[in-house]
């Protein structure tokens, strides 16, 4: 990307971090955060990438929503954001931290396993 791409995208991250966290901030929707925009090289289309902290069925609803929102969080963008054309915005949900989770939980396992089978060995070592 070049500098123009990437400071753009940085400012579109910005303000739809505000416009979600001022509009869209419901105890039936997930937690939103904006991780992360990628702009085309035009400029003309903004994917951009939520996580969402909540259940599954949450986190789905959430990307229901925003999706029927994406024209208004547009237009918001395009009066917030001063460009030539007011880019398109593509929705993904960014599952990242869930799969570092789901890691870190199988990361777990396997120490209380290998701590579990250190102590039966232990136990027959000493019988």
């Amino acid at each position: 990307m070049s500098i123009r791409t990437d400071r753009v995208a940085s400012l579109i991250k910005e303000e739809i971090g505000f416009i979600v966290t001022r509009e869209y901030s419901s105890t039936e929707y997930g937690f939103i955060t904006v991780t992360d925009v990628r702009m085309t090289p035009d400029l003309k289309i903004a994917k951009v990438f939520f996580s969402i902290f909540g259940t599954p069925e949450k986190q789905a609803k959430t990307m229901e929503m925003l999706d029927g929102q994406k024209q208004h969080i547009r237009g918001e963008v395009a009066h917030r954001v001063h460009l030539k054309f007011a880019p398109a915005l593509q929705f993904y949900q960014d599952t990242t931290m869930d799969e570092v989770d789901k890691i870190n939980r199988l990361i777990n396992k396997i120490h209380s396993e290998e701590q579990k089978n250190g102590n039966d060995s232990q136990s027959k070592a000493e019988s």
